[in-house]
């Protein structure tokens, strides 16, 4: 052995040692964990309130610790600091301290983590040697060394310099799964995870630059840096669709973060999971901001007032609903700017004072000599006539969100009715768009029918009979809760050598209502009205106004993480800028009479760097955003593609049975060229299920599948939507010109498709390939067909 080789195998198996010592500690904490939760799960559910609000207190602690040790198995440590003065630093997942509290691993959140993200040769910050320590299961199996310090302070036993942990991070097949990359964080994406809490930030980044990976990492370091100020009322992550909330859900769990609520823009009104989508036309209406005035005006519409005075029947006796004494009853309720769920105590209560004097009357009482129990009498006597109850709840009717929404869209007249209204106030609507939002009661809700929802839900408020007063009496009793939770960790049973314990706060929100089990996700996620401590917003380019009006009241701090990319925007109603899609979260435009903005702000960074797309590819990309004059700067690679992106010549119109042997063919060839790994064959929407059929007959079973499909498979068929915010190692994609012409926004689609791969791209195409891609058409080639 050389003398190199025998040096690396000594660092190696004595970082193999430290590591063993590290598990070992996670093992005993693991053990010790069980052993405790064992404990009180036999304890029963007898005794005293107290003394079971406080077992459920440890199983709910110890439940948690437990997920967080469990999840932090892959790559517990992947860093070591050697610090100017000869200290040893080791990052990882999560802190870890020996049983006399000495430091053995280092939260890679905590400030003393800090320096193995920043750390240069112009700024070492007390570092002498950054070493990265790449591990198969619990083994270690390669080193790497980065010189930060001068070569003369340099310590013993260095093995190499570069950037092979980052280039083997980026290079390693794809699983289906997004893998974090907290071994990896380079210096502007670390500054970006470690920015301040407070206000909007805006991640502005090309594909590839690890934008997402960048947001959850901020999330998870947010919770820890800040926990005490935003545990108790969590993070939500909003993502594009589902496929994309399983790509990354297990990120933040190997971060040592459990309690994070995911939720894709259909599943942002709880009972609601809506994954039809409109047209894009219709899209872009329901994203318009004059949805606001027209959802008001159906609202005030179901508050009627009757055209001619109604005789109604109470027992043996007539009153008479009268249009005046209803008006001025609206007038009132409205007058009380309470939503219309609320205000219609107000409206019933004016209404009922005019028929029980009319019904007293009727009586031979008069008016004035009503004392309280005649009152109530005649009250309950107006409530038990069916021809009262009618009347008054078809003036005022309670109302659901999803009521009126389905009646807006399937009846003409309402529709018609509240865009006219609507007009008064704002932007007047055509005919044409009204017809466009036209559909079936029946029709299932779209995503961009969630906004809608919650923006129904804010002027309609809570059905009085819903439950709100238990809500109620909840509430009140939260601050006895607070109380005993803050004895039960005061007790000094609990562990400490890990950190991540609740807060007496984020432990009485757990029990408020299920007990141990009702964690701060899963209350939040089921409360409408839940008020997050901070949101993350990935593929933000593609929210409307109405989309980024229902986070604005989730987040009334406005503490926010937005993520995307404005030259990847597809949607109709997503962003073009940046402030003026933030406009419903920031307030802007608010102005003092001496012209000074007092709205709110947000922050931009710009990440610069592709770590994933070959520069090959990237070059391709680049070239299709300026042939189509889309404004943003694509981000730089950092590697070569070791196969250049190529093109085919498809010997048939696109669909054609000739045309999809072709792709199937490709596909083929494609896969046993990989080798391992995930290809995405990515065609337009009206391509997608033929190729899909065509492909699961061609290839192995069970190897092809559509993106939103929950098992990971070789080979994904899908069109752009459904790939956005995803990686491949391969990518074939089909007819670009059809991609381009299918929507106005149509070039960043084809900028999305174009981006996807890490390793491969083979464009498959009957059509001439659209401006920017004039290079790859010059090497079109025919391909081989195989028959049979």
């Amino acid at each position: 052995m050389s003398g190199s080789a025998s040096g690396l195998a000594r660092e190696t198996a004595g970082e193999q040692a430290r590591v063993d010592e590290r598990y070992d500690r996670l093992d005993l904490l693991r053990t010790s964990t069980e052993e405790r939760l064992r404990e009180v799960r036999a304890a029963g559910s007898s005794g005293t309130p107290a003394a079971r609000m406080e077992r459920d207190a440890f199983a709910t602690l110890y439940e948690d610790r437990l997920a967080q040790l469990r999840a932090v198995e892959d790559r517990l440590v992947f860093g070591r600091l050697d610090l100017e003065g000869g200290d040893v630093r080791y990052v990882g997942r999560i802190g870890l301290s020996d049983s006399s509290q000495e430091q053995l691993l280092t939260d890679w959140r905590a400030p003393a983590a800090e320096p193995f993200y920043r750390a240069t040769a112009a700024d070492p910050l007390g570092v002498v040697r950054r070493r990265h320590l790449t591990l198969t299961g619990r083994t270690v199996t390669a080193l790497e060394d980065d010189v930060v310090a001068d070569g003369a302070a340099l310590p013993e036993g260095m093995v190499v310099a570069g950037g092979g942990a980052l280039m083997a991070a980026v290079t390693a097949a794809r699983t289906g799964r997004m893998r974090d990359v907290v071994a990896t964080l380079q210096a502007e994406q670390d500054a970006v995870v470690r920015a301040p809490l407070p206000g909007v930030l805006v991640v502005q980044g090309g594909p590839g630059t690890g934008k997402t990976a960048v947001a959850l990492h901020r999330a998870a370091y947010l919770l820890y840096a800040h926990r005490e100020r935003i545990a108790r009322s969590g993070v939500l992550v909003v993502g594009p669709n589902r496929a994309f909330l399983r790509y990354i859900d297990q990120v933040l769990p190997a971060l040592g973060e459990t309690g994070v609520v995911m939720a894709s823009l259909g599943e942002l009104f709880p009972g609601v999971r809506a994954t039809a989508v409109d047209d894009d036309a219709v899209a872009a209406l329901k994203g318009d901001p004059r949805m606001v005035e027209l959802l008001a005006a159906a609202v005030r519409r179901r508050q009627r007032v009757p055209a001619q005075p109604r005789r109604l029947v109470v027992g043996n006796h007539r009153v008479v609903l009268r249009p005046r004494t209803v008006s001025a009853a609206r007038d009132s309720a409205r007058d009380s700017h309470q939503s219309h769920n609320a205000a219609r105590a107000t409206f019933v209560r004016r209404v009922m004072n005019d028929l029980v004097r009319q019904l007293a009357s009727a009586h031979g009482t008069r008016s004035d000599e009503l004392d309280a129990d005649t009152r109530q009498s005649l009250e309950a006597e107006l409530r038990e006539s069916p021809d009262v109850r009618r009347e008054v709840n078809l003036c005022w009717m309670p109302l659901t969100p999803a009521g009126v929404l389905r009646d807006l869209w399937a009846k003409r007249d309402h529709l018609a009715g509240a865009a006219a209204e609507a007009s008064r106030h704002d932007r007047g609507w055509r005919r044409e768009e009204l017809a466009l939002l036209a559909r079936e009661k029946a029709a299932p809700l779209t995503t961009a029918d969630v906004p809608l929802l919650d923006e129904l839900a804010e002027l309609l408020g809570e059905d009085p009979t819903s439950g709100a007063a238990d809500a109620a009496r909840a509430a009140r009793e939260r601050s006895d809760l607070v109380a005993q939770a803050r004895s039960v960790l005061e007790s000094g049973m609990v562990d400490p050598s890990g950190g991540g314990a609740l807060s007496a706060e984020g432990l009485a929100e757990r029990w408020a209502t299920d007990g141990p089990r009702g964690s701060v996700a899963e209350r939040a996620e089921s409360d409408r009205t839940w008020a997050y401590g901070h949101v993350v917003v990935d593929e933000a380019q593609e929210l409307s106004v109405m989309a980024w009006r229902v986070l604005a009241r989730r987040c009334p701090s406005r503490s926010m993480t937005v993520v995307g990319d404005l030259a990847q925007t597809s949607s109709a109603a997503g962003a073009r800028d940046w402030g003026q899609a933030l406009a419903p979260v920031l307030g802007t435009g608010t102005r003092t009479r001496s012209g000074v903005d007092l709205s709110r702000t947000f922050t931009l960074s710009r990440l610069t760097v592709n770590y994933r797309t070959p520069r090959q590819v990237m070059d391709l990309a680049s070239r299709v955003l300026e042939a189509h004059g889309l404004p943003e700067e694509a981000p730089s690679s950092i590697r070569d593609a070791e196969v250049p992106p190529a093109a085919v010549s498809a010997p048939a119109p696109a669909g054609s049975p000739a045309w999809t042997a072709a792709v199937v063919d490709a596909v083929r060839d494609q896969v046993v060229a990989l080798g391992a790994g995930r290809l995405a064959v990515v065609a337009p929407q009206p391509l997608v299920a033929g190729l899909r059929s065509a492909l699961g007959e061609a290839l192995d079973d069970g190897e092809v599948r559509s993106v939103d499909e929950p098992a990971d498979a070789a080979v994904t068929v899908s069109d752009v939507t459904g790939v956005k915010g995803l990686e491949f190692d391969a990518v074939v994609l089909c007819e670009p010109a059809a991609v381009v012409d299918a929507s106005p926004r149509g070039a960043g689609d084809l900028y999305v498709a174009l981006t996807r791969p890490t390793q491969r791209l083979l464009v498959v195409s009957s059509a001439p390939l659209p401006a920017g891609m004039e290079e790859l058409a010059g090497g079109l080639s025919a391909p081989a067909h195989r028959h049979g």
